[in-house]
């Protein structure tokens, strides 16, 4: 019997990741091996449709390296970032840090990206063969499954990286939206902090102000001069005058985050949030202690019985997401 596959695709503003679970492995969880793993840059230039064209692409070449074929795929789970707009009924993407004809900070014209429906058209050997899912709502189906959300009912995954993204889960069940958007928290105007050179910090999306523009890892070097990898470096330094400099900047970063989360607390009453993204993670030990504290010292009525912890699937966390989103259908 010829053996199937699904297809697990991670898709961020920096990079697109691709691997493959064979259909047999049962159950489907944290510990089955994901195959044939891949990553690329993201594609941000050429016609409206590259980026589900390298998809496609990356797809494919997996399955040549396990000597499939893409009719062996008989599944395929996306988690993108986001936001997405529905058209007729398919979802596109018009991430401002991929659609070009957006933001204006990518080399494109793209307004919005086909995503859902040249996926279909390549898989149409399987009815209903994909599913995407905002990468945060992807991430909370992930670590409620199998991470640090296991057994709570009112909770969210908040991911720092590229840019600021959140799932939530109020009552047991997954906030979506209309358009899939719930989450989108990076995009909350939450101050009117200026960058280095007293101009107003600007996302991509063209908010002034918002939490993205003020501590994602792609607005760092606009807001302090330095790159977020510089910036967290910088902060254990040797030498004192860099490193108590590098740790004003990164104690704004943590007061940034410790107020959303609590906005984000107050507003939906969340027992338990975990925290993930390339950001957060590779530096957890000077951002986790910061971004609780700044929390903790809010309203107690608001702030009592809530856990902050780290993503208990790491950085596995987008992949595991993608294998989640199948495991909803």
């Amino acid at each position: 019997m010829e053996k199937t596959y699904y297809a697990c695709v991670d898709i961020g503003g920096t990079k697109v990741a691709v691997s493959l679970v064979p259909a047999t492995s049962a159950p489907l969880g944290q510990h089955t091996r994901l195959l044939a793993q891949h990553t690329e840059p993201t594609l941000k230039t050429g016609p409206r449709d590259a980026l589900p064209q390298q998809i496609i692409r990356m797809v494919d070449a997996a399955c040549a390296r396990l000597q499939a074929t893409r009719q062996q795929v008989i599944g395929v789970g996306i988690s993108s970032c986001g936001p997405f707009l529905n058209v007729q009924g398919q979802i596109e993407l018009v991430a401002s840090n991929i659609c070009g004809g957006k933001s204006g900070f990518t080399d494109n014209d793209w307004h919005s990206i086909p995503l859902e429906r040249v996926l279909c058209e390549a898989f149409t050997h399987v009815p209903a063969a994909v599913r995407i899912e905002n990468d945060a709502i992807a991430a909370l189906l992930a670590e409620v499954q199998w991470g640090a959300l296991q057994g709570a009912s009112h909770a969210a995954y908040v991911t720092w990286s590229t840019g600021i993204g959140m799932g939530l889960l109020v009552d047991g069940r997954v906030l979506r939206g209309k358009n899939n958007n719930a989450g989108h928290a990076g995009h909350m105007v939450v101050g009117d902090d200026l960058s280095r050179q007293g101009l107003p910090l600007k996302c991509g999306c063209g908010n002034v102000g918002d939490l993205q523009s003020q501590i994602a890892g792609v607005s760092m070097l606009q807001r302090f001069g330095m790159t977020g990898l510089d910036l967290m470096q910088a902060a254990k330094s040797s030498d004192k005058a860099t490193r108590e400099h590098a740790l004003e900047h990164v104690g704004a970063l943590c007061e940034g985050m410790a107020r959303a989360i609590y906005n984000l607390t107050a507003t939906l009453d969340l027992e338990r949030i975990s925290l993930g993204g390339s950001v957060f993670w590779h530096n957890q030990d000077l951002l986790l202690p910061r971004i609780r504290a700044g929390v903790m010292s809010r309203f107690p009525a608001m702030t009592e019985g809530l856990d902050i912890v780290p993503a208990g699937l790491g950085l596995d966390v987008a992949n595991y997401g993608a294998l989640a989103v199948l495991m909803q259908a």
